[in-house]
């Protein structure tokens, strides 16, 4: 959805209706995850994807559909042998969709949730997807205010108290309430679509890996910053478009700098005067991943100094070292990915087994984390 925004905004704002699927429940290898969406809109423009090209075709004449009937639709696409190839999924998963046509009328606050997600405010979305509730009907929650109505006082209430729990995880799912709310009770369905900021990538040391590992967080979705102590290096000009270059001591950034559970922090600096110190800091606050560049040698080293600073086991044990995957690379693109794809990893509890080498389900059921594009 985040990806789609800035081509249905100017629809919604010029007042063309437009069809918006968006998945809303999963299982089994589903190509995407709840909150992927695809739009139709004016002159049968298409945007966005709810299946990496399986059902898209079908899910184009839904959404013409319900634009033509201003009625919201809950469709389900699974694997059959029949309709694999037509309108199913060859993938063998299952996904549950909601299309709904969006209007001024229909969703008064999509303009207002549209320039948020812009402009990294955090909302949740809350729409009705089945039950005694009107389909279709949305609720947007930020942490101070509240636009919209799922139809009930008592459902408005439950579900803009855990929209905002949910968005402070930057948790999307679907949840299930009674007809005025009641916890204990699955009449009607409501998917929580959090838009959460993106998270944070902090890049330490400004030298040619750093700029590496800074495109390739950013293609991932990171809002990156990378900081280093020497002007010289330091420069805008070293790194791409949109990244945040910062002079300051590492440490003493780190220390003035919020991270939470989905901050990632990546320490290239390469040198003791910068590193342990940094990784006193890092190593004592909230973090996805904390990891640091440096032959074994260098690992020992650090992590016997940062011992003698009083950090516990528990404490060095977050620390990522050598950091990266080991897939043989050598150039800093190729170091670059073997960082990213260990931050992956971890974030989705994977392997880094080839999957050659594995069996049973490529997406394990129940696997949870904050996808910085949700």
């Amino acid at each position: 959805m985040r990806d789609i925004l800035p081509v249905i905004a100017p629809w919604y704002r010029a007042g063309l209706p437009f069809g918006l699927a968006t998945v809303v429940a999963t299982s089994r290898s589903a190509p995407r995850d709840p909150g992927a969406a695809m739009a139709v809109g004016p002159d049968d423009e298409v945007v966005g994807s709810v299946s990496g090209g399986c059902v898209e075709g079908a899910v184009f004449e839904l959404a013409r559909e319900v634009v033509a009937s201003g009625e919201a639709r809950l469709e389900t696409f699974g694997y059959s042998d029949e309709d694999a190839f037509a309108v199913g999924l060859t993938c063998g998963g299952e996904i549950t969709l909601l299309v709904r046509p969006v209007t001024a009328r229909s969703d008064p606050a999509f303009g207002e949730v549209a320039e948020s997600v812009a402009a990294g405010r955090p909302v949740t979305v809350a729409t009705v997807t089945d039950g005694p509730a009107p389909r279709g009907a949305t609720l947007a929650a930020w942490p101070d205010q509240v636009r919209g109505t799922l139809g009930a006082p008592g459902l408005d209430v439950a579900v803009t108290a855990d929209a905002r729990g949910e968005l402070a995880l930057g948790v999307t799912g679907l949840r299930h309430y009674g007809p005025h709310g009641e916890r204990r009770e699955d009449a009607v369905g409501v998917f929580l679509h959090s838009f959460a900021p993106p998270p944070r990538m902090l890049v330490f040391g400004a030298i040619d890996y750093a700029a590496a590992v800074a495109r390739i967080g950013d293609f991932l979705g990171y809002r990156v910053t990378v900081c280093d102590a020497r002007p010289v290096f330091a420069t805008p000009k070293r790194f791409p478009e949109g990244v945040e270059v910062i002079v300051d001591w590492p440490h003493r950034y780190l220390s003035g700098t919020d991270t939470d559970e989905r901050t990632v922090i990546c320490v290239l600096t390469h040198d003791p005067k910068f590193d342990v110190p940094l990784l006193e800091e890092a190593l004592r606050r909230p973090a996805a991943y904390i990891g640091a560049m440096g032959s074994r040698r260098t690992h020992d080293e650090r992590m016997r100094r940062l011992a003698e600073s009083g950090l516990g086991e528990g404490e060095l044990a977050r620390l990522r070292s050598p950091v990266g995957l080991d897939l043989g690379a050598r150039t800093p693109e190729e170091v670059a990915v073997s960082v990213a794809a260990e931050i992956v990893a971890l974030r989705w509890g994977g392997s880094g087994t080839p999957l050659t080498a594995t069996a049973g389900a490529i997406h394990p059921r129940g696997a949870r984390a904050t996808s910085p594009r949700r």
